[in-house]
């Protein structure tokens, strides 16, 4: 499913850079600015320009309350007898005479960089307007001494195009989606102007109106599944040429190595979204989109059915069953009463539930769990968990998975993944509903403490060690804590 709503709520609340760091961004540019006018810095200043995400509106928030970059031209006439090295350094010089900055700026070989604690940077770079002949830019190269040709306008304005050619602002959108998913991964390495550039040679004119750009999601998976389509063509790292100064290749900044992994990674996202978007039941839709990207996605969506699945299973208990109809406890006093049938389907489908991350192997086995009721973690067993009695809080449960035959997996040939979710009120108030992955513990096995009053579910995920390929998935277990 596509879920739009979802992905306009995810990109406002979780990747847009909010309108507080855009407007403190724009001040301090201006701050900037005044400064290097009012230095004695020698170049005339023809003008500025803004120049990468800021510029294109492809800008997101920083995972994990990092810094981020914007870009900041400065056009400049040419200062005979200078080098190119000489521009950065004596912008940089000019900036640490000044005593707001004179803490916060250093050098780099295109750029002198502005950073604010824990807040953002800001790289100034010098470009030159008329070294040679009016009509070419030029930015220095400080490491090598040497100027670059550039067309920064150019560029921003194909940008600018390719966006029209998808509508409703689609090409900045799933930029940013995608620069997001590199963010939350990062499993794969590719700069923004590179991933940029990739996509955007990726929409056309004909794409104008056109159904595969409908909404965020379809142009999401149009595009994706464009440049996937074309990275499983170029096997050996290709070409990202700059549409305008075809001397400048942005994919030099990969090794072979990089390469084959971004082509890996992007491949295999490829099919998660596809898989996402195809997915019509509600709740798995949301979690595939989620295994996409991350626990941020339909948050909102995610707590709703957090809350009402339970209520949900009761009232179906009651249209159901004419001897159910005057019940009146929660769920955990349901199955106690009528047994586990009672729990519907999506009970075993929450969108908090992680999806498995392992490619399945061609031949499944049969998995099993068993589990036992200790007081204490690694005491002695007292029971084992079976049936519908409400467990004791406090207490701690030992989980075990074996094959249909009744081995357990040996942990040199097979590593058993526990999917551990809890339902209901109790663990949604203390923000814990988990529904995530965890790594085995002696001999596969995985301890639970027993906290929150609800049924809650744990599956074993069995993956062969040698090719790292799921072989096998449990029934859900489920555990009810009284």
């Amino acid at each position: 499913m596509k879920h739009a709503s979802i992905f306009k709520t995810f990109l406002a609340d979780t990747i847009n850079l909010n309108d507080t760091r855009v407007k403190d961004l724009e001040t301090s540019i201006e701050a900037i600015k005044n400064a290097v006018r009012s230095s004695d810095w020698t170049p005339h200043i023809n003008g500025w320009m803004p120049h990468g995400s800021w510029a294109h509106k492809t800008i997101i928030k920083p995972v994990d309350q990092r810094e981020f970059d914007a870009d900041l031209i400065v056009f400049v006439e040419h200062v005979q007898e200078w080098t190119a090295a000489g521009y950065i350094n004596e912008l940089y010089s000019a900036l640490r005479s000044n005593s707001t900055y004179k803490d916060m700026v250093s050098r780099s070989s295109h750029c002198v960089t502005i950073s604010y604690s824990n807040d953002k940077k800001i790289d100034i770079a010098p470009c030159l307007t008329n070294r040679t002949f009016p009509s070419q830019l030029e930015v220095c190269n400080r490491t090598n001494n040497t100027f670059e040709r550039t067309e920064p306008k150019l560029y921003t304005d194909w940008l600018v195009e390719k966006n029209s050619f998808s509508g409703s602002n689609s090409f900045r959108k799933v930029t940013r989606l995608i620069k997001y998913l590199r963010d939350i991964k990062e499993s794969f390495t590719c700069s923004s102007v590179l991933l940029t550039t990739m996509l955007g040679y990726h929409i056309t004119s004909t794409d104008q109106g056109s159904a595969a750009f409908a909404d965020t999601p379809t142009a999401l998976r149009t595009i994706f599944g464009r440049v996937d389509d074309w990275l499983q063509l170029n096997q050996t790292k290709p070409t990202v040429n700059n549409p305008f100064l075809y001397s400048e290749n942005f994919a030099e900044v990969w090794t072979d190595d990089k390469y084959s992994n971004f082509r890996d990674k992007f491949h295999t996202y490829r099919e998660w979204i596809d898989d996402a978007y195809a997915e019509q039941d509600p709740n798995e839709s949301i979690s595939k989109w989620r295994r996409v990207f991350g626990s941020d996605f339909g948050k909102g969506e995610v707590l709703e059915e957090a809350r009402s699945v339970t209520k949900s299973a009761v009232d179906f208990l009651k249209n159901g069953s004419a001897l159910a109809s005057t019940f009146t406890g929660d769920l955990v006093e349901a199955v106690q009463r009528f047994g586990f049938q009672i729990l519907p389907d999506r009970f075993y489908r929450l969108p908090y539930m992680d999806k498995p991350k392992w490619k399945q192997a061609n031949h499944q086995i049969s998995v099993q769990v068993r589990a036992n009721l200790h007081q204490t973690e690694n005491g002695p067993v007292i029971a084992p968990v079976t049936g519908t009695n409400p467990l004791t809080s406090g207490y701690w449960v030992h989980f075990r998975a074996f094959s249909g035959a009744g081995i357990p997996f040996n942990a040199n040939d097979y590593k058993v993944y526990w999917r551990v979710t809890n339902t209901d009120e109790a663990a949604l108030r203390a923000n814990a509903l988990r529904g995530g992955f965890y790594d085995p513990e002696t001999e596969n096995g995985r301890w639970e403490a027993l906290a929150y009053r609800g049924v809650h579910v744990v599956e074993a995920f069995v993956v062969r060690t040698r090719d790292n390929r799921l072989v096998g998935k449990s029934e859900p277990f489920q555990v009810v804590v009284g």
